[in-house]
């Protein structure tokens, strides 16, 4: 009985644990650019620019630490495909940049039906001009060169106009949140 208990106290503290995540402040300030020279590659391995892969309204970039091996990551990703048409209804497009290689990123996508875009950063280039790179990895991890979780909203120009983020990399930032932000700006700009 007092395994059980204890097995309970557990439980119980992981999910209150989870759902008290703190909003945290990284990467750029709202109102700043992304990189200019902001690039990528597609799933299949074509490259490509900002300008190339957002939307009217601009681009929901979300940063994921990897789709191979992050569980979180992954179930964040199968998540946002719930959303992702909704997101091109209001003018905006879906993607998750990683440093996984594209190959990586096409076999998830096939896997899980992901239609949305996934970009390669597998160089951290753009992870780092973000200034958003977990950087508690040595050279010598698997892990090396992964961002902290985070989603921007940007707009057609490439300026932030919300970014949503939790303390650690096991939570991210309820969906409804996202929608709220897209709603929130839509609003303010008609």
């Amino acid at each position: 009985m007092r395994a059980i208990f204890s097995a309970f106290v557990i439980l119980f503290s992981m999910s209150t644990a989870a759902s008290a995540a703190e909003t945290i402040d990284i990467g750029p300030a709202i109102g700043a650019s992304i990189p200019a020279d902001f690039a990528g590659r597609t799933a299949k391995g074509d490259a490509v620019t900002y300008a190339d892969v957002a939307g009217e309204n601009g681009m929901v970039l979300a940063f994921v630490r990897s789709a191979s091996w992050c569980t979180f990551c992954q179930s964040q990703m199968k998540d946002l495909q719930t959303i992702a048409a909704d997101l091109t209804e209001r003018g905006y497009e879906l993607a998750v940049m990683s440093y996984d290689e594209p190959k990586v990123l096409d076999q998830f996508a096939k896997k899980q039906n992901i239609s949305y875009t996934l970009l390669s950063d597998k160089d951290s280039k753009v992870i780092n001009a973000l200034g958003i790179r977990e950087t508690s990895y040595k050279e010598d991890s698997m892990a090396y060169g992964v961002p902290k979780p985070v989603i921007f909203v940007i707009d057609p120009e490439g300026t932030i106009q919300a970014k949503l983020a939790l303390e650690g990399y096991r939570d991210r930032p309820p969906l409804e949140d996202v929608m709220a932000e897209v709603d929130r700006i839509l609003d303010a700009t008609s």
